[in-house]
């Protein structure tokens, strides 16, 4: 039973649903893998497999914990517990071996993720492999980093807003973040210095052997492009199939070009603010194009901009349908909410109305049911999945491990200027969501990869790009195929976060799931194209019906913090 949240702490609180996944439904009775803490790993004899110990965990999936070392430069020292599930494949005369899946976040569970999707996964996938899932060192069911006593202690440090716009609230979020980073260096626990991608991806092998299959098969969303291209430079004669959709270019997102990891922050370096504005541009245009199809038609762009300017000065009053009670929309609500509605167009036409309804001044009671919809249809309507989640913690322990960063505050000051007057409304909230790098304990990240990136894997690397992707633009994906010399980019030319399995597109699905089962590539400058738009009737209602359930999985998961903050998901 989980304790209701008032409407005016409802802010803070929405860091319970974490990031592209776990939309928060799977009791933790399902999954029997308790957070294991840091304890004496016996010596393994010479050439011994690591082991997973299966039990069944309801509905088929087997649940286990993988014994891992703390640090992997001490392979007989401390271990830490990796939480693991797996569905066996359909067909166990077909079966090729296993496919790991990572969901995003960082600080996504891979365990809730296949807990949610492996059943509505292509019937080739299902019936081919195990579909594998996990949660990374430092998250979650896997030995956790925790940086409170309670989970309630770990939302009462952050802001009370989804990303800071003027001085004084850069103030406050310089507060907070200063706040979270002595905790975590006061309690963080070991975990805290190995918690890194390049940790993981060590990990990420071990559980490749423990489950007998010679090479990996994989699939990462989002940041989880970031650990399958760490694993193929770590690894990378020990690639059989590898797709990363959603791409991060991993030098923006570890050391940045010339002089930028000194002036410049890891989540403005990725230029996700250029991409999501550009997404934008494009809700606008189809909006208008739908006409009467679209609540917001006929000059879209300047009517939100108008509105925006309108939220600037004067918040309105929204009542929670959930609760009755009230809470205060800012412009940083309405720019959180808008970046998440871009990351899954079969929510557009419930924000459109949403925007009509706001910008009309409906009743409290109106907007805050459009906004209930919207939240809904991004996979944030769920309530918490445990007593503490570490998703405050989560997310920087891994980001903050893998990046070099400013550690002056006036540099992330100048940086969230910049973006805002470059790239438009969502400079600021990209900029923002790196600030805590600055006071991040210094010994994080003892192991990290910081490059290079262009190992060449046994096997090729399928890598997939969107044209209008809001958190990691078309670009990463350009950058990541130019770095890793045998790969391949597959192209979809539509809009959203990840395009494989959430964007209901036969192309891409099909051309993903060919290269999982054959390792056939596509054919060298491949385009998937979207059929019609998210507002046509019938292409709305067949994208929704085809993809509600693994958009909204995989849409919560990657969602970043001042985005689930902004539309208070519980």
């Amino acid at each position: 039973m989980h304790t209701r949240i008032p409407a005016r702490r409802v802010l803070r609180r929405a860091l319970v649903t974490t990031v592209v996944l776990a939309v928060g439904v799977v009791p933790a009775a399902w999954v029997a893998t308790p957070a294991a803490a840091a304890q004496p790993a016996a010596p393994a004899a010479a050439g011994t497999a690591p082991r997973v110990s299966w039990s069944a965990c309801r509905d088929g999936f087997q649940c286990g914990t993988l014994s891992a070392p703390l640090d992997h430069d001490r392979p007989h020292g401390p271990a830490i517990g990796i939480s693991v599930i797996r569905l066996p494949a359909g067909v166990p005369a077909q079966r090729i071996g296993s496919l790991m899946i990572n969901p995003g976040g960082p600080g996504g569970s891979g365990v809730d993720v296949v807990r949610d999707v492996a059943r509505l996964l292509p019937l080739e996938l299902r019936a081919r492999f195990d579909i594998v899932g996990f949660d990374p060192r430092g998250i979650l069911r896997s030995t956790p980093l925790r940086c409170f006593d309670t989970f309630d202690q770990a939302l009462d440090v952050l802001p009370p807003f989804p990303f800071p716009v003027t001085t004084a609230e850069e103030n406050v979020q310089r507060a907070a973040d200063d706040r979270l980073a002595a905790a975590c260096a006061r309690r963080g626990s070991p975990i805290l210095a190995h918690m890194s991608t390049a940790d993981a991806a060590r990990d990420m092998d071990l559980l490749r052997r423990a489950l007998g299959d010679p090479k990996l098969t994989y699939l990462g969303f989002s940041y989880g492009s970031m650990l399958g291209q760490t694993y193929a430079n770590l690894f990378p004669g020990r690639v059989r199939a590898l797709v990363v959709d959603g791409v991060l270019d991993p030098i923006a997102w570890t050391t940045g070009r010339g002089a930028e990891a000194r002036t410049v922050p890891f989540s403005t370096r990725l230029r996700s603010d250029q991409g999501a504005q550009a997404t934008l541009g494009e809700f606008f245009r189809l909006c208008d194009a739908a006409r009467a199809d679209c609540a917001f038609a006929g000059r879209a762009d300047r009517r939100y901009a108008a509105l925006a300017q309108r939220l600037r000065r004067q918040p309105v009053t929204v009542t929670d349908p959930e609760t009755g009670e009230t809470f205060r929309f800012t412009y940083q609500d309405l720019i959180g909410i808008s970046l998440g509605a871009l990351y899954g167009p079969g929510s557009w036409p419930d924000f459109a109305m949403f925007l009509r309804d706001l910008e009309r001044q409906a009743s409290a009671t109106v907007v805050g049911r459009r906004l209930a919809t919207v939240r809904a249809g991004l996979g944030l309507a769920a309530a918490p999945p445990e007593p503490y989640p570490n998703v405050v913690e989560g997310f920087p322990g891994v980001a903050c491990s893998d990046s070099v960063n400013p550690r002056s505050f006036h540099a992330y000051q100048r940086a969230a200027d910049t973006a805002e007057r470059r790239y438009g409304y969502f400079g600021r909230l990209w900029t923002w969501a790196s600030g805590i790098c600055r006071p991040w304990p210094r010994g994080a990240g003892q192991d990290r990869h910081l490059g290079p990136w262009t190992a060449r894997t046994s096997s090729p690397v399928l890598i997939v790009g969107n044209h209008y992707d809001p958190a990691t633009r078309y670009q990463g994906a350009v950058v990541a195929s130019r770095l890793l010399p045998n790969s391949r980019l597959l192209t979809y030319a539509g809009w959203g976060h990840t395009a494989f399995f959430s964007a209901g597109n036969f192309c891409v699905d099909q051309h993903v799931t060919t290269y999982l089962v054959t390792t056939r590539l596509p054919a060298r400058g491949t385009v998937c194209r979207p059929a019609g738009s998210p507002f046509g009737p019938l292409e709305a209602t067949a994208r929704r019906q085809a993809t509600t359930a693994a958009a909204a999985v995989l849409t919560g998961s990657a969602l970043p913090a001042p985005v689930r903050r902004a539309v208070r998901a519980r």
